[in-house]
């Protein structure tokens, strides 16, 4: 079912003159927001999360999708290439963003979940880590959650992990995280994915397992 949906530029404190862009999308009766954090080297234009945030769009989520980076920072990443991988950088950004929604009108009282893909869910692991009173799901996709695993055990939002059939390393990653996870959490193996799920309809099925998650576990209202 189409719904309306309204689409907004923001900008989110993250310091002193320290400002992350973002883009946020709201139904016209939302059941709770989405808060994304994309993998290295990617941006809140990555076309295969602007493609998952839509199908939540459609379901009736809000969505967030922001740069992990400010400007200057993504200028001088794409020279050392580390700030991409600080991944404890990365979840107090997205602590940030948590925190924002919490104080916006349109988003104050619906549920938060996160998705993140590849390094991105590991700084959605450490996020949740932190608010665990504010963080109500997980979604990863191809997520490196080695990359926190100080923090995996204190994760208390229900987790999914998606992981392309192909992927073999990520998914022995993800089968050691799930172990440590104290929360309930499913493992989901696409056949025949990669790491980045190009292959045909492999990023719908992503899409779709991340609407049902977020469904079961994130809606403040009936979907």
């Amino acid at each position: 079912m189409e719904r309306q949906v309204v689409e907004q530029r923001v900008k989110i404190r993250v310091g002193p003159n320290l400002f992350l862009d973002g883009n946020l999308s709201l139904p016209f009766i939302a059941h709770g927001v989405v808060l994304f954090a994309h993998g290295s080297g990617s941006s809140r234009h990555s076309p295969r999360n602007q493609y998952v945030a839509r199908t939540l769009n459609s379901a009736g989520f809000a969505t967030l999708l922001i740069d992990l980076l400010t400007y200057d920072e993504e200028i001088i990443d794409m020279q050392t290439r580390h700030l991409r991988f600080d991944v404890e950088l990365l979840g107090n950004r997205l602590m940030n963003a948590i925190d924002w929604l919490t104080r916006q009108t349109d988003t104050r009282p619906l549920n938060i979940g996160l998705f993140g893909a590849s390094t991105g869910a590991a700084a959605a692991l450490i996020a949740a880590a932190y608010r665990p009173s504010l963080v109500s799901a997980i979604v990863s996709r191809g997520g490196r959650p080695d990359l926190a695993s100080a923090y995996v055990s204190d994760v208390r939002a229900p987790t999914l992990l998606i992981v392309g059939g192909k992927d073999e390393a990520v998914i022995q990653l993800n089968r050691r995280a799930m172990a440590r996870l104290r929360t309930p959490n499913e493992l989901e193996i696409v056949p025949q994915a990669s790491h980045l799920f190009t292959e045909p309809n492999k990023l719908e099925t992503v899409a779709a397992l991340a609407e049902n998650w977020f469904v079961r576990y994130l809606s403040s209202v009936g979907v």
